[in-house]
């Protein structure tokens, strides 16, 4: 196949990060990319691919899941593909098991480039994927590596030690020195720099730090994309090719399409937490969730909780297991008689729910979120307002980034460890969701984040500027 040609198909290899944050969205991209006519393998363990949803129709024919075994080692539990399925105090040992499956890629990779039908034109690797790249440069095919956010990319240089910095530190000062104030973020508080400082260290089993895994990375990659746009994040997008050294690819948002909107609401109609959001006034519910990966501490859990109860705001709550030993998913992480003192406040649930039925429901004004990409993404899909609560890795920056672009506001927090209190949730609580000046201010703000997330245009034109892109260089070194 001509690769160059503007229209014969290519072959993408997808490889995304062991985390459901990673996994749907670079499915995502690997549908729409298989909806163009292009041949996707989208390569993970056997239990994350059986958890993906199904593919979409249009997609499926030309998209192959492709299981790699992943290796057991000592400590890990059994069926700990995901880093859902990981206790904290064992993150090492996944990313060794995860580095066990370099033997393998290595062997699909071959077996691939052995006969020109099935050889691979590109390979798409998450950050962490040093042996992906690495195999992709031995069998000479070119190789993206895909980030999630300029914001990140901007903090984390900003806060490398200043002797690791590259020489273009002075520029990117200069440019963020003259940039408009309401285009800048503030400053990372101290906490989460300190938060950040392992990536840089080498640490655990693994015998590798992150920050080692995503340079070796981005050195034998050809272009960095990020799901990303300059609509989304001006402040921060232009910065990225300078710091990264690399020429810088926006992949759009991915947002979720609105047929699969459509249908998500359809299916969860029936779901218990729906059917009390439609006893619910319009506007009135603000829906909590922070997501599974970082689990709230128990005295966490009871601030928020009690800040919620302190706000008076209706709420619907997706609580997740708290991270001290021996918490069970149950009332018990809850403050005592909180349920019933807010009965007829709010709905809590420790179960699965339909995010984006509840997003899409009338009843919904707002968004208790961690500002996980993903999150951020649907919630502005429907306008709206956030209160932010930011727990680790790129959901600082992007808490920043928001409150920037004045969609939100962010529990107020101790700037050396992070603690926050009930005061903190219910005043942030309050200005989210309480009719007013604030929250007129958020909703407008919101708006228009949702113009540049609900441009279905916008994003299927940057999937299209992407392939271009591959395509154009193909074609440079064919």
């Amino acid at each position: 196949m001509d690769a160059g040609s503007s229209s014969s198909p290519l072959h993408i290899v997808v490889v995304p990060w062991l985390a459901f944050g990673h996994l749907l969205p670079y499915l995502e991209l690997s549908e729409r990319l298989a909806e163009r006519g292009h041949r996707v393998s989208y390569v993970s363990t056997p239990r994350n691919l059986a958890r993906l949803p199904t593919l979409r129709p249009a997609a499926a024919p030309r998209m192959d899941l492709v299981a790699l075994p992943l290796p057991r080692v000592d400590g890990l539990p059994d069926g700990a593909e995901s880093t859902n399925d990981v206790p904290d105090d064992k993150r090492e040992l996944h990313f060794k098991a995860f580095d066990g499956l370099a033997a393998p890629f290595a062997e699909f990779m071959a077996a691939a480039c052995a006969d020109e039908a099935t050889r691979p034109h590109w390979v798409i690797a998450d950050c962490f994927h040093h042996w992906v790249a690495a195999a992709a440069f031995e069998h000479k095919v070119p190789c993206v590596i895909l980030l999630p956010t300029a914001a990140l990319i901007a903090t984390a240089h900003r806060d490398q030690p200043t002797e690791a910095r590259p020489p273009t530190a002075a520029l990117i000062a200069t440019v963020l020195s003259h940039s408009q104030p309401s285009d800048r973020a503030r400053a990372p508080p101290r906490y989460e720099q300190e938060g950040r400082q392992p990536i840089y260290c080498n640490h655990g089993v693994s015998g590798m730090s992150i920050m080692q895994r995503l340079l070796l990375t981005k050195e034998r990659c050809t272009v960095v994309a990020i799901r990303s746009c300059v609509e989304w994040e001006p402040e921060s997008f232009p910065l990225a090719a300078t710091i990264l050294g690399k020429p810088v690819v926006p992949l759009g948002l991915l947002p979720p399409s609105a047929d699969a909107a459509r249908c998500a609401a359809a299916n969860g109609a029936e779901h218990a937490t729906v059917r009390w959001l439609d006893a619910q006034p319009p506007g009135s519910v603000l829906y909590v969730a922070l997501g599974s990966e970082v689990p709230l501490r128990v005295e966490q859990v009871h601030e928020l909780a009690l800040g919620l109860e302190l706000a008076g705001t209706r709420f619907l709550w997706a609580l997740r297991k708290a991270s001290s030993a021996g918490a069970a998913v149950d009332t018990d992480i809850l403050p005592p008689g909180f349920q019933e003192r807010t009965r007829g406040q709010g709905l809590v649930t420790t179960a699965w729910v339909p995010q984006m039925s509840i997003l899409a429901h009338a009843a919904v004004g707002g968004f208790l979120t961690h500002c996980g990409r993903s999150s951020l993404i649907e919630g502005l899909l429907f306008g709206h307002p956030l209160v932010m609560l930011p727990i680790f890795g790129d959901q600082g920056p992007n808490a920043r980034q928001m409150e920037a672009k004045k969609v939100g506001l962010q529990v107020a927090r101790d700037e050396n460890d992070g603690s926050f209190d009930r005061h903190g949730v219910a005043v942030a609580v309050r200005a989210v969701m309480a009719e007013g000046e604030a929250r007129s201010g958020f909703l407008a703000g919101a708006a228009r984040m949702q113009e540049v997330v609900a441009d279905a245009e916008r994003h299927e034109r940057y999937i299209d500027e992407f392939v271009q892109q591959l395509r154009s260089y193909s074609a440079a070194v064919t």
